[in-house]
């Protein structure tokens, strides 16, 4: 600070440093001053309209009356009023019904994407695609049938089905030959599917059967997928699904989604939404 101001009739504090740095005393900048004055205006305003200050068993609750929860409930009374009349309708329906409707399946695809995200993304994937190790839900191939009353039985029910480990049963020779003819497509051919007793869950053209939630061998599609797909292939013929006297067993269990757990009409829409994912048949 200079005792002595080098700059008379200048409107600086007398604050000087290195002989010319000094410290004006202008007043602020118009657009400035009211913005502050707006601001202060703002807040006063804002904590009379909404509830605000803290009080001594309970708080200011605003000239309003506005609370979160209020308008939560709000707009939940009018989603319901929406919704109202179609999930009315719902609880008398049957899925192939839904399907028929144009109008209720477009309802229920779009309600039942929350559902799906909360119960099967999980696995299956935010679009049916299939996690790895999980099936896809968007393609054609199901192991236990893709018609709609049937979808509705895996959802309530749950799978669990069953391949016996064949390690025991087989030569390597015999499982790397089971393999590669199915990893070509071509195992129905093999005399091998048919020596072995194959046929008998797979069907003797080799592409499954639904009663049993046999695998279709014959066209590509692989529950198991993998980057080294042969590898995959022999690791489930040798040592199977869910066979529980196997350690290296592959797990493969779709949960029951029935009773306490989803509603019946909460199924009856997660069924037509995988069902119209593209894969129902």
């Amino acid at each position: 600070m200079s005792d002595h101001n080098p700059f008379p009739g200048e409107n600086n504090t007398g604050h000087i440093w290195d002989e010319s740095l000094r410290e004006l005393n202008n007043p602020p900048p118009t657009w400035w001053r009211i913005g502050f004055h707006a601001s202060w205006i703002f807040v006063v305003l804002y904590t009379l309209i909404y509830p605000s200050w803290p009080l001594v068993h309970s708080h200011f609750k605003g000239l309003i009356g506005w609370t979160s929860i209020g308008e939560y409930k709000q707009d939940i009374n009018k989603l319901d009023d929406i919704r109202g009349p179609f999930e009315k309708r719902l609880k008398d329906m049957t899925p192939a019904a839904i399907l028929a409707d144009n109008e209720m399946k477009e309802y229920v695809v779009h309600s039942a994407k929350v559902l799906f995200g909360d119960n099967c993304a999980a696995c299956h994937g935010a679009g049916g695609q299939g996690n790895p190790g999980f099936p896809v839900l968007a393609d054609d191939d199901w192991l236990y049938g893709g018609d709609i009353d049937t979808i509705v039985t895996t959802i309530t029910g749950g799978r669990q089905g069953m391949m016996p480990a064949h390690a025991a049963m087989l030569t390597n020779q015999e499982v790397d030959k089971l393999a590669h003819a199915i990893l070509n497509g071509t195992v129905a051919s093999e005399s091998l599917f048919q020596e072995k007793g194959c046929f008998g869950c797979h069907g003797p053209d080799a592409k499954g059967m639904h009663a049993l939630g046999s695998a279709n061998l014959s066209d590509k599609i692989w529950r198991f997928a993998a980057k080294d797909q042969l590898a995959s292939i022999k690791q489930t013929i040798m040592h199977g699904v869910n066979d529980t006297s196997d350690k290296q067993t592959r797990n493969a269990v779709m949960p029951t989604f029935g009773g306490s757990k989803l509603s019946d009409t909460d199924i009856k829409k997660l069924a037509v939404y995988v069902y119209s994912l593209g894969g129902g048949q």
